[in-house]
């Protein structure tokens, strides 16, 4: 299994970004996809995941701003991140569980002025 993220960099507050995971070696469609992210001196957090029957969850921190979705037939999960604040920095990092535990390689995102 290969995860590879996409779609980090530097976004001014209350700005946009769009984060993508291209998945590989598993049945995607079949698989829980998650965005985690992992602040500077911080544990890394779930910020959203999205069940294979559709079943989304978000952190309570970006709920209303953030929404992950998927396109199952090209194997990507998205995360589209609205009204960025400083507080969202972080290196974000798509998660699936299959048979164990794969990460991608992360992707920073910086919120500053």
């Amino acid at each position: 299994v290969q995860l590879q993220a996409s779609g980090g960099g530097l976004v001014q507050p209350g700005g946009s970004l769009r984060l993508s995971c291209k998945a590989s070696g598993m049945m995607f469609s079949a698989a829980a996809m998650a965005w985690y992210r992992q602040a500077p001196g911080k544990q890394r957090e779930l910020v959203a995941n999205s069940t294979s029957s559709g079943t989304r969850n978000y952190a309570d921190s970006v709920k209303g701003r953030f929404a992950i979705s998927r396109d199952n037939a090209r194997r990507l999960v998205y995360l589209q991140m609205n009204d960025l604040s400083p507080e969202d920095t972080a290196v974000y990092y798509c998660h699936t569980y299959w048979g164990r535990t794969y990460w991608g390689q992360g992707t920073l995102v910086t919120v500053s002025s």
